[in-house]
């Protein structure tokens, strides 16, 4: 496993059907890579070039298994059960939805608090892992009326994502705890926009 220090580096993969290589991401220091192939003991799944000088820094298979391994495979196993129910992920492969997995964040809302917030700049897409949450909606009518009931697997935000429009709606949790996984803009776009 590698972890980028300084410069900057590209990673490209070949997708079935395809012979050209498809850009995924430029990698940028702190970022790691190569974790997969540890993980899973596979072949690499994507190819890694220089776009300038660079350091980075190695990790070997026997040191991380040694103190990633563990830590790394239940965090996928969670995710990865939760992700491949979801409707809009089913047609995921393996691969991309442990990306997916290990580029979502992990938030807890209490019963009445805003994840989302109508009118506000939306840079996040957002899932539901546990609890319930509403969609509000300002009707012109005093208090936002109830539009829509969300519940595990349901997911919302990415409207603002894809239109770069405002939220178009408040979110609010509605039980004791609500928990959602969400992805910025840019890791939505890049994991999740061709679908």
């Amino acid at each position: 496993m590698y972890v980028l220090e300084s410069g900057t580096l590209d990673c490209t993969k070949v997708f079935s059907g395809n012979t050209e290589p498809t850009f995924l991401k430029t990698y940028q220091p702190g970022e790691g890579f190569g974790e997969l192939a540890l993980l899973y003991n596979a072949p690499r799944a994507a190819t890694i070039t220089s776009k300038s000088d660079y350091v980075c820094w190695k990790l070997d298979r026997d040191t991380f298994n040694n103190i990633v391994k563990d830590a790394a495979a239940k965090k996928r196993e969670k995710y990865d059960a939760f992700l491949t129910n979801v409707d809009i992920l089913k047609n995921m492969d393996p691969y991309e939805r442990s990306q997916l997995g290990d580029a979502i964040k992990e938030q807890t809302f209490k019963n009445g608090e805003y994840v989302i917030t109508e009118g506000q700049e939306g840079n996040t897409f957002f899932l539901v892992s546990e609890g319930t949450a509403i969609a509000t909606k300002n009707l012109g009518q005093g208090e936002p009326t109830k539009v829509k009931d969300y519940a595990r697997g349901d997911y919302f935000g990415e409207r603002a994502l894809l239109t770069s429009e405002l939220r178009a709606a408040n979110i609010v949790a509605t039980s004791p705890e609500c928990v959602v996984l969400s992805l910025d803009r840019d890791t939505f776009i890049r994991l999740l926009g061709p679908l």
